[in-house]
């Protein structure tokens, strides 16, 4: 079982209340998001501010992990899906690490600054990471800490990130902007069809379903993505690798654009039909100030790209995010 499907019950999770949570009109969130506000009153409005560059989103229920020492990157390098070694200081990046079988364990966002690699994952997640980190030293130059009381995690437009000391958070309007929810952030996050780990995935998971590798032979790497194809060998690689070159995946990620006379939204987790039989399952799902409701969904690679689903109920159109045909790079030939 991976460590994302720990992350689940709300009650098995830390809770840092945010300081952010008594500016007027905040609402606090639910779930793994409890902690921070889900909005401040003006829902689309808020989206619209985040969209425009205008505002942060209090993301400090993250947790925080920092990776010290010389071999820091050398080591990441060789433990996880991303190209670490030459990291610029400065350069955001995303690193997953898989299981032998090429499924997703643990996921993380971060950043170096010459020193040290400062690493966020899902609430709840960061004490697994570095578990597992600190369990994988041997003898490198290398120290893992778990330091989400003392940093917290800000989002930003563009689905960008900052870090900030926790104890400067509630000063975080002063340098960011306006705050707004975690629903606005998730809302633009839907629409650009990026997953996010523990919700989005299940036990299953593989990179190649969510479009999470890239061939850096094809072009500049984009820094949002967590599987680099050129680099040396590490766990589950096989796996990747295989699909990439030679075969399809099982599953594939999707956009779906919801009923919007329905009124409620897919529950996470909750069945994905196509005429009446299981075909995949909802990730999570939000109301976008411009698409209306849509969701993140998984779905078996085979299922028509323009067929109608149902999604808890509600009929559903497919936004393709993830080509059923990829991984057919090379071909027999006759």
């Amino acid at each position: 079982m991976s460590d994302l499907d720990n992350l689940g019950p709300a009650d098995s999770l830390a809770t840092r209340r945010s300081p952010l949570l008594e500016l007027p009109g905040a609402v606090e969130g639910e779930g793994r998001d409890r902690g921070v506000a889900a909005h401040y009153g003006a829902i689309g409005p808020e989206q619209r501010s985040l969209e425009a560059g205008d505002a942060f989103v209090d993301l400090s229920h993250r947790d925080v992990v920092t990776i010290t020492g010389p071999d820091r990157l050398g080591w990441l390098h060789s433990l996880t899906t991303q190209a670490f070694e030459g990291l610029a200081a400065g350069t955001p990046t995303q690193g997953l690490v898989l299981s032998p079988q090429g499924r997703v364990e643990h996921a993380f966002h971060g950043v170096d600054d010459g020193e040290t690699f400062w690493a966020h994952t899902e609430p709840g997640g960061g004490a697994p990471l570095a578990a597992y980190l600190d369990s994988m030293r041997f003898m490198m130059r290398v120290e893992v800490a778990l330091v989400s009381d003392a940093y917290a995690v800000l989002g930003l437009p563009g689905l960008a990130y900052a870090l900030v000391p926790r104890a400067e958070l509630a000063a975080a309007p002063a340098t960011y902007g306006t705050p707004v929810g975690t629903w606005a952030w998730e809302a633009l996050r839907i629409a650009a069809g990026v997953p996010r780990p523990g919700l989005d995935t299940d036990d299953k998971a593989i990179p190649n379903e969510y479009g999470w590798q890239y061939d850096a032979s094809t072009g500049t790497p984009d820094s949002m993505q967590a599987v680099h194809l050129a680099k040396g060998c590490y766990r589950g690689q096989e796996t990747v690798a295989r699909i990439h070159n030679l075969g399809r995946p099982p599953r594939r990620a999707v956009l779906l654009h919801l009923d919007g006379s329905v009124e409620h939204l897919p529950a996470h987790g909750a069945d994905v039909e196509l005429d009446g039989r299981r075909v995949g399952f909802v990730g999570s799902s939000a109301r976008h100030h411009e698409l209306g409701p849509i969701a993140y969904a998984v779905v078996k690679r085979n299922v028509p790209v323009d067929a109608t689903l149902l999604a808890d109920g509600v009929a559903a159109a497919q936004e393709v995010l993830v080509d059923p045909e990829v991984g057919l790079h090379v071909r027999p030939a006759l």
